[in-house]
């Protein structure tokens, strides 16, 4: 066994019996670089990762090969997951040489740390123009002991290419202009008009083949309908969510979404499941469902959180990572059905079933059977001449069998640790299906889940976390990230039970934040503290991509408690940060959208809602039932004074519902449909 034996992630722990002498990202792992004077190769992935498996069992488990690169290289393993500083740098790297990236990336460093080539899938002989592993090997060992000064050359390019790469995306053109010309209706209307170019309209979503979920820029249409009352942008929204429900991208009887669809039509997935995923994916159903009442959302939405309460929550309140996409070997074989097997378990009531989920026996992927669904229950409960209702509960019924016998098969890995960001995340998604559904285990599930990150997380008696937590040991300083989102998380469940202990926390955390994540010169946050000392330079992440970046989470945040806690500077630093990118957001929303929904609230202000006596705490639900994403709420049954939103404010034994923007109320209402109304919201939607 090598050092990765000692370690927790699920990941390393995949490859701790390979011949290769892996390290983990430590420092004896580099001291021994230096006094070897041997290259570093990173070989960098995540335990669900298919091609990562592949070149492990072609590569990393041949003994030839494993001898060369113990013989050659000091070899480093990082789990993605568990190091995201380590992979956002030299994946840098990768993109800067080859203008593209992906896993594994396989990266080859200076005894320092700093990069001078990477790549990321090698095969074990010469294909498709890639030359082999060991070809490469050969190479890059060679290189390094006879043109060493190359070598450093390269590394001191591609690190200044990564250092500077910052600075592509911020500018300083709106730096002196008024925040209402710099963010103006204008803007946003811009900013929908370039996602509107890349919709599909035939499938959904955005784009083309692979095909990302793309909550964010959906999440950006779903808030920009609201505002404007633009059509065009919710039917895309419900479209897109639809097609994604009814695909291949949903697993049909367990629940739960895949990682991405391969083909643009979203039948075949890749079948991992991470948590972060259906966490976001949760959090857009809930705000759709409130605004739309669809029921089709409700039921994913609840199908979702039993799989992951089911298959990715642990006794203690967290939440796991990732589901593999493998099992035996191989991909999606836990989840494909062929027709006799369907036909063997159903037996009569195969056919129904069958004709629903698209079953064949020729199959629609590699032999075998994707379930999706064709058409909505209605038309085809009509087609089958049955009621919709009873058509539901037959479906029902073979599911639940379909699922006992899937239940018997080899099930694919689990990565079993809990990540804070993306823990935060799925607490985000409770909280936001409990508004839209009302029911209190979900509120309790993301009380529980912040009650265990912020005791298992925790770093002595401050504020500092750690990022990643299993069989209790949490290690390595959380990022800029999982501040961001688990202050978002707390804000969310605060807007749902109005526990002033949650709101007091997101306002020390994010005090945290400006105190060890802040760059004051560029008014944006970096990926990692200063103290942080195993990385070439620090980085500034900047795009919305898969995950929403911590620094554009950060200015919701901001935005948001500068209101609630009365705190200009945070406001004035969101408007700072936003002033920053704003071309780089008009130019490139799709990569941008969750600045770009920041951007919507300078165009659009908040709503602040006070409401204040003995029924504060009924009447604000009822509010919160309602989609009004461009609303901050406090409830209390008595005014106070350290809340502007609830200073001098008072029931009076009766309760009164205050409507506000900027601290300016208009006089007080009594009813959830009143406060609604006044903040052209129509009670009809609850």
């Amino acid at each position: 066994m090598n050092h990765l034996q000692y370690e927790t992630s699920p990941y390393l722990l995949q490859h701790a019996h390979n011949p290769v002498d892996w390290h983990a990202w430590k420092p004896e792992a580099f001291e021994r670089a230096k006094a070897e004077d041997k290259p570093i190769l990173v070989s960098i992935g995540y335990s669900t990762c298919h091609w990562c498996h592949v070149m492990e069992r072609e590569s990393f488990e041949n003994e030839q090969v494993a001898a060369f690169m113990n013989e050659h290289f000091i070899n480093i393993k990082v789990d993605r997951e568990e190091r995201p500083d380590v992979d956002q740098i030299y994946m840098e790297a990768c993109q800067a040489i080859s203008g593209s990236g992906g896993w594994p990336l396989n990266c080859f460093l200076t005894p320092d740390g700093r990069p001078f080539f990477a790549g990321t899938y090698y095969p074990p002989r010469p294909a498709h123009n890639r030359p082999s592993w060991m070809q490469l090997l050969d190479n890059i060992s060679g290189a390094f002991r006879t043109r060493r000064q190359e070598v450093e050359q390269q590394a001191q390019q591609l690190t200044e290419t990564i250092r500077n790469a910052d600075n592509l995306f911020v500018k300083p053109d709106w730096a002196n202009v008024p925040a209402e010309e710099a963010f103006s209706k204008v803007l946003i209307t811009n900013i929908f008009s370039a996602l509107q170019q890349q919709f599909d309209t035939r499938y959904g979503g955005f784009g083309g083949a692979p095909k990302f979920p793309g909550t964010m820029g959906l999440r950006f249409l779903l808030e920009y309908h609201h505002l404007t009352h633009n059509s065009v942008a919710l039917n895309h929204v419900e479209f897109s969510l639809q097609k994604m429900i009814m695909g291949g991208i949903y697993d049909q009887i367990g629940g739960g979404f895949a990682r991405y669809a391969t083909d643009r039509e979203w039948l075949v997935p890749h079948f991992e499941k991470m948590l972060y995923d259906n966490a976001l994916l949760v959090s857009l159903l809930a705000d759709t469902y409130r605004l739309t009442r669809n029921p089709l959302y409700k039921e994913t939405i609840e199908q979702t959180l039993d799989f992951v309460s089911r298959e990715m929550s642990s006794p203690e309140g967290g939440f796991y990572a990732a589901l593999d996409a493998d099992s035996e070997g191989v991909e999606g074989k836990f989840y494909v059905w062929n027709k006799k097997e369907i036909e063997a378990e159903l037996k009569e009531e195969a056919p129904f079933f069958n004709a629903y989920y698209g079953v064949t026996d020729e199959g629609n992927w590699e032999g075998v059977n994707i379930l999706h669904r064709r058409q909505n229950l209605e038309d085809f409960a009509r087609e089958q001449g049955v009621g919709e209702e009873q058509a539901r509960q037959r479906l029902a019924v073979a599911g639940e069998r379909l699922m006992s016998l899937r239940a018997r098969r080899i099930r694919p890995g689990l990565d079993d640790k809990s990540l804070l960001g993306w823990n935060a995340l799925m607490a985000t998604a409770y909280a936001k299906a409990y508004a839209a559904l009302g029911k209190p285990a979900y509120r309790e599930a993301a009380e529980r889940n912040l009650a265990f990150l912020l005791e298992k997380m925790k770093q002595g008696s401050g504020q500092a976390l750690f990022h990643t937590y299993k069989e209790g040991k949490a290690q390595y300083d959380a990022f800029l990230d999982d501040y961001a989102l688990l202050i978002e998380a707390l804000i969310e469940t605060y807007q749902v039970n109005f526990d002033r202990y949650f709101l007091e926390q997101a306002g020390d955390y994010t005090d945290h934040v400006i105190e060890h994540y802040l760059d004051p010169e560029t008014k944006l946050f970096y990926f990692t503290t200063a103290g942080q000392q195993d990385l070439p330079l620090r980085r500034k992440d900047l795009y919305d991509s898969a995950l929403p970046s911590g620094n554009s989470t950060m200015v919701h945040n901001l935005h948001r408690l500068g209101i609630l806690l009365g705190r200009r500077d945070f406001s004035e630093l969101a408007i700072e940060m936003l002033r920053g990118v704003r071309s780089a957001v008009e130019r490139y929303p799709s990569s941008f959208a969750r600045w770009a929904r920041a951007m919507l609230y300078q165009a659009y202000p908040y709503y602040e809602v006070a409401v204040v006596g003995q029924n504060a705490g009924a009447k604000a639900k009822g509010i919160t039932a309602a989609f009004v994403p461009n609303m901050v709420i406090m409830s209390g049954e008595e005014s106070n004074e350290g809340f502007p939103l609830l200073a001098g404010k008072g029931g009076v034994g009766d309760t009164n519902i205050y409507i506000c923007k900027e601290y300016a109320c208009q006089a007080p209402v009594k009813t959830v449909e009143e406060a609604l109304a006044m903040m052209n919201i129509s009670s009809s939607t609850l």
